[in-house]
């Protein structure tokens, strides 16, 4: 596609055929297509990373499951990430468990008032060391075929319109929203 840009690791290293190719999103695209779809767009990628989690190491485990209950698997896949990082050289660092317990306060901020529960979609500050670090490794791994993904796909630009069409709505109750008591 002329979308989609090839990162060739390595011409002479035989690829996963094992593992699909994998779509490499900038850090950019992440946060706005996370924010936009009202934080669903991180339940998306963790179960992408799982997904992909499960077809290199041949994992008997449900990614979709794993996605939705991420509560309960967040901490595990933030540590399979830097590890798999870590093996192909990547030098940053982040605590997996501090990492899970900021996204879970941060996510909780949702109960605020309005408009104070806005604060929540900063959520997506507690993914953003396991994104760079799972963009690292699979770039840098020589057996994994990767693709990055330089324009909006179609399912992204669906995405991107229906969340504008929800966050229009969002705002619009925010401000037509007032004190109706007589």
């Amino acid at each position: 596609m002329e979308n989609q840009q090839e990162i060739l690791n390595t011409d002479h290293v035989e690829k996963d055929s094992n593992v699909e190719v994998q779509q490499l999103i900038s850090l950019n695209k992440f946060i706005f297509l996370s924010i936009i779809s009202l934080g669903l767009y991180e339940v998306w990628w963790v179960y992408k990373a799982w997904r992909f989690y499960q077809q290199k190491e041949k994992l008997d485990i449900l990614p979709a499951v794993r996605a939705i209950f991420s509560i309960f698997f967040l901490i595990s896949l933030f540590n399979r990430i830097l590890n798999f990082a870590k093996t192909h050289g990547y030098r940053h660092s982040y605590s997996p468990v501090l990492l899970f317990i900021g996204a879970i306060f941060v996510s909780l901020l949702a109960c605020l008032p309005d408009p104070f529960w806005l604060v929540s979609y900063l959520s997506i500050v507690f993914f953003i060391p396991p994104f760079k670090a799972f963009n690292y490794a699979r770039q840098h791994a020589a057996d994994l075929r990767v693709v990055e993904q330089t324009s909006f796909s179609i399912r992204q630009i669906v995405l991107v319109v229906i969340g504008s069409i929800f966050w229009a709505i969002c705002f619009i109750g925010l401000l037509l929203a007032g004190d109706y008591s007589y």
